[in-house]
């Protein structure tokens, strides 16, 4: 009963710290992806198709949402615990008797939720400018989730490796950012040379991408099964890497 009402009050927590500034970490987020689909979608509207009927800004916006929510859920995680770190208050953690499951189901559940909180609302204000169908919303749903607790713990992982915010950069700016623009977002992968098809596919955050924009409108560059097995099994491997590094104190006890 104890770790239950532990890791409640942790995910409560860090759910909080987020919010109480969600000026910045929702609001902002959203402004960012708004501008995104200005520019693009006043540029290229008129000029792209994408699978033959769809509008390039109806086409943009399922991968504007999903980027949001995966750099957002990237972001909560591996910043708190980072700042944690660095301030020293993660030691009232470490004096709790929650188990690192409580500390892996709390710091991902804050990451879903932020993650969702700032897709949302990107959606909701690009909606406006074009709305796409929603085909199957179940697997909008379900790669939504997916997505985000894997960026989430992506960057619990991050969180525990980092000693300083340079570091944190590093991973961020040289590995989540161009793996999340190089996804497909912006453009159908279909559209690229045999080579560079080739190379999005072993990016997984392009079975994300393009399994939630399969949600919106019943087509997409891959199988939505292959897609959700792919981001399954990566999910998975990188939670039991998380949840190890959590269990053996990695880089946060003595």
């Amino acid at each position: 009963m104890m770790a239950v009402t532990g890791w409640r009050a942790l995910l409560y927590k860090e759910t909080l710290r987020f919010w109480k500034v969600g000026f910045q970490t929702v609001g902002a987020p959203v402004l960012t992806a708004l501008l995104y689909l200005m520019v693009f979608g006043h540029v290229l509207e008129d000029h792209v198709k994408v699978y033959g009927t769809v509008g390039y800004t109806a086409f943009l916006v399922p991968g504007l949402v999903m980027m949001s929510v995966l750099q957002n859920a990237f972001a909560n995680s591996s910043s708190s615990i980072i700042q944690s770190k660095i301030m020293g208050n993660l030691v009232f953690v470490l004096l709790t008797p929650l188990s690192h499951w409580g500390w892996f189901f709390a710091y991902v559940g804050s990451s879903v939720i932020r993650g969702l909180a700032v897709g949302l609302g990107v959606f909701v204000v690009t909606m406006f400018f074009a709305m796409p169908g929603f085909v199957a919303p179940l697997w909008i749903l379900v790669f939504a989730l997916l997505g985000s607790a894997m960026l989430g713990t992506l960057g619990l992982i991050a969180g525990l490796w980092a000693e300083k915010f340079d570091q944190m950069a590093v991973f961020q700016n040289f590995l989540i950012m161009p793996m999340t623009f190089l996804s497909g977002v912006f453009y159908s992968i279909g559209s690229l040379p045999p080579f560079w098809q080739g190379v999005s596919h072993l990016n997984p955050f392009f079975y994300m991408i393009d399994g939630f924009r399969y949600g919106f409108f019943g087509v997409s560059d891959a199988s939505p099964w292959l897609s959700l097995g792919i981001v399954g099994a990566a999910w998975l491997a990188v939670s039991a890497i998380a949840v190890h590094l959590l269990k053996i104190g990695y880089k946060i006890r003595g």
